[in-house]
């Protein structure tokens, strides 16, 4: 087999054989985009931490731990606090999972 320097190609081909690796990928993949989802919404809103951790009802740290893409402890009634605080909505799907 031709060896390969793409670190996509190798980090699938780790991945492929290894299902706790693929299931910690996917934990890091959806918080990271929590976070995102999160920072952006402030943004979008004209907010800083502070501002919005008042319109929360909670502390600027908060925020900043939720807007931190290896935070790991989302949880869904925060994140209704926070669509409330911003006039948004939370909207949650299922899709199939890609195999790798």
């Amino acid at each position: 087999m031709k060896k390969t320097n793409d670190a996509l190609k190798i980090i699938n081909k780790m991945m492929k054989a290894d299902p706790e690796l693929q299931e910690m990928v996917r934990e890091s993949s959806l918080n990271a985009q929590v976070s995102q989802i999160i920072y952006d919404a402030r943004k979008q809103a004209g907010l800083t931490q502070q501002q919005l951790a008042d319109l929360v009802g909670t502390t600027q740290s908060v925020i900043a731990r939720l807007e931190d893409a290896d935070y790991e402890g989302h949880s869904l009634s925060m994140l209704a606090r926070i669509a409330a605080a911003l006039n948004k909505k939370i909207e949650i799907k299922m899709s199939p999972m890609q195999i790798l």
